[in-house]
């Protein structure tokens, strides 16, 4: 198959077309991908100085229709649209059974890039390739077990709906299902590139009463509104922390999300919440976090959570997601910024690493 491969010490990536497909196993599901979003994820992967489990293919929000099942699938068929998800649920493990369906030990090896016996279905002139976060969704072909694909309407458009597979069940989930924003609460939100944006929508679906956002960049800042921000501050030029104590009558938020993985502003999120407040961090740190905590951490009872996939079940989430999309409640249009072929992918690398438009859909 065709795939975007990123090799040690190689930059940029290749797209290749001699890439060995395994046939499926039988719980496996052969995906032929139309789409896959650009993730920031995916970025830190690339970046990484040593590269990580390399030569790999990297994506994985990524849709396409199903071409071939394996012997014991019973859930899809060759035709299905699907839509892929690195965290799948198996629903009966010691975390599933109680409701903490992103820690399933099903996905816990969506970082190795391999099966769970330590083998990956693609190879290169007979040396494996890995499939980044379990999916490698910037390749024409996936192999993945079923749990990873949840099967959508036949008329759902793949090129919009991709950005659920990890944008939007990360944003929005992170409020809905991890922080479990209450209506009328107030949150911060830092970082606005397409985590942020999700976490916007969240606490708009939430009924947060105000939804105040932060970011270095005037043009996310300047479409924050339209996703339902009621307060919008610039971290060069606003004390953040002061401001958002003063919005709040001295108080601070109920909940604030990072949705950058920088330990600044995880420290910033806990300074501007209120005694008994929830810091929540989304963001896919770059490097180690560094986070010394006062004392008065403590005695305020504040909390710091971690949040993997919005601690979504793709199963239940996807549709749920979907379904607000289709009455208009969920904004999944606005956040793509720019459509690539894959042959452009190093372009929109470039775009995610200068911080320009949201999201950037890869059409496979």
């Amino acid at each position: 198959m065709r795939a975007a491969l990123l090799e040690k010490n190689q930059q940029p990536l290749a797209v290749v077309g001699d890439i060995t497909v395994e046939r499926p196993r039988e719980r496996d599901v052969v995906v032929r991908i139309s789409h896959c979003g650009i993730c920031h994820s995916d970025l830190t992967m690339v970046d990484l100085p040593e590269g990580g489990q390399l030569p790999a293919v990297f994506g994985h929000e990524a849709a396409g229709t199903v071409e071939e099942v394996g012997s014991a699938v019973t859930r899809l068929a060759k035709g299905d649209k699907v839509m892929l998800t690195p965290l799948p649920s198996c629903g009966t493990c010691y975390y599933c059974v109680r409701g903490e369906f992103s820690l399933c030990v099903d996905g816990q090896n969506f970082m190795t890039g391999l099966r769970a016996d330590g083998t990956t279905p693609l190879s290169r002139a007979g040396q494996p390739v890995f499939q980044g976060f379990g999916l490698g969704g910037w390749g024409e072909i996936a192999v993945v077990d079923e749990g990873r694909a949840i099967k959508v309407d036949p008329d759902t458009p793949l090129e919009i709906a991709c950005v659920i597979g990890c944008a939007v069940q990360t944003g929005v989930g992170a409020v809905l299902n991890t922080a479990k924003v209450e209506e009328g609460a107030t949150v911060l939100v830092m970082g606005l590139g397409g985590i942020g944006i999700s976490i916007v929508q969240g606490a708009r679906l939430a009924n947060a009463s105000r939804i105040i956002v932060s970011d270095p960049v005037a043009e996310r800042r300047d479409h924050a509104s339209n996703f339902g921000a009621t307060e919008i501050l610039d971290p060069e030029g606003d004390d953040i922390v002061a401001r958002v104590i003063e919005a709040t009558g001295g108080i601070g938020v109920d909940y604030a999300f990072d949705a950058a993985g920088s330990s600044a502003l995880i420290a910033q999120g806990l300074a501007a919440t209120r005694s008994g407040g929830t810091t929540v961090m989304v963001g896919a740190p770059m490097d180690p976090l560094e986070l010394p905590l006062p004392a008065m951490f403590l005695t305020q009872e504040k909390k710091l959570v971690g949040s993997l996939l919005g601690s979504c079940n793709g199963h239940r989430d996807i549709p749920r997601f979907l379904a607000l999309w289709r009455k208009g409640a969920l904004d999944l249009e606005s956040m793509i910024s720019a459509r690539r072929p894959i042959e452009e992918i190093n372009a929109g690398l470039d775009d995610m690493r200068a911080r320009r438009g949201l999201r950037t859909v890869l059409e496979l």
